[in-house]
């Protein structure tokens, strides 16, 4: 598992399903280039966070050789060196539907030793049989939602000079979300569809200029944990460093996974919550 560009990843590649335990399809890609990009010091970074993955594609045997199934959230530290490219991970976990483990514990341990390796970084692993799914429900994302506003749009490629402040300037503690989050995948070109939750103590931010701000990222191309640092960047800069910011990411899943990356000033997790369209 070197270190690779996406560009020599499984992306836009045709692959063999490998449905026999293969730790090895694990495909890492260094944090560390698109936090350059940014201008972040991989030492002192201005955000706490982590990056949760949802998986509802993950089956195996019994020594009985019965099959399991269950769901999977996986937590990736922000302090991990390396994300999974996502791909990979959905061929990694393929791999386990025709091979046996003693029990969903050893799977479990199995999930977390090799993705930690991966990572270069302790990643957490729990389980869900299907009953605790179905009571986990779904929830909507909180604070007020700005896609009802009646705002021109003329820009689909990524503008941090959209973003502005209300004037007059007043300061304010409030969340704010939207539905209309699309940016593309790096390599394939694929949509990603996500919802995004702005909590922050600060300058009120203009919403109108957010909106379109967050549209533009429409033709942009960067991975789901990369757009979300981008945003988190972009208002930090424009709310100054005392402001206090969360930016969460509830995207879409493909492929049986969905990634929904977290970044805030404060220290602490998110709510894993199941919005409608995951």
């Amino acid at each position: 598992m070197s270190e690779h560009s996406a560009e020599s990843s499984p992306l836009g590649k045709s692959s063999a399903y490998v449905s026999v335990y293969t730790p090895s399809l694990l495909f890492p890609i260094p944090r560390l280039p698109k936090w350059q990009e940014l201008g972040l010091d991989a030492t002192a970074l201005p955000f706490h966070g982590a990056d949760i993955w949802n998986c509802y594609e993950l089956s195996w045997l019994t020594p009985s050789g019965k099959p399991e199934v269950a769901a999977v959230e996986f937590v990736f530290p922000i302090k991990a060196a390396r994300i999974v490219e996502s791909k990979s991970f959905k061929l990694y976990l393929n791999s386990f539907n025709q091979t046996v483990f003693r029990d969903r514990h050893e799977v479990q341990q199995t999930l977390e030793t090799d993705l930690s390796v991966a990572a270069q970084g302790p990643v957490m692993v729990r389980l869900l049989s299907m009953q605790q799914l179905h009571q986990g429900g779904m929830l909507p994302l909180a604070g007020d939602c700005i896609d009802d506003l009646d705002v021109a749009v003329d820009c689909y490629q990524y503008d941090p000079s959209l973003l502005a402040l209300s004037l007059p300037r007043v300061e304010v503690s409030e969340q704010l979300c939207s539905h209309l989050l699309k940016s593309n995948c790096p390599v394939t070109g694929q949509p990603d569809w996500g919802s995004l939750q702005i909590s922050y103590r600060g300058p009120q931010l203009d919403r109108a200029g957010l909106l379109r701000y967050l549209v533009s990222f429409r033709q942009h191309a960067d991975f789901h944990e990369q757009c979300v640092e981008r945003i988190f960047m972009d208002l930090r800069g424009l709310l100054g460093e005392g402001a206090e910011l969360t930016v969460y990411a509830r995207y879409v899943r493909r492929g049986g996974l969905d990634i929904n990356p977290y970044r805030s000033t404060r220290a602490g997790m998110p709510q894993n919550l199941r919005l409608a369209r995951q």
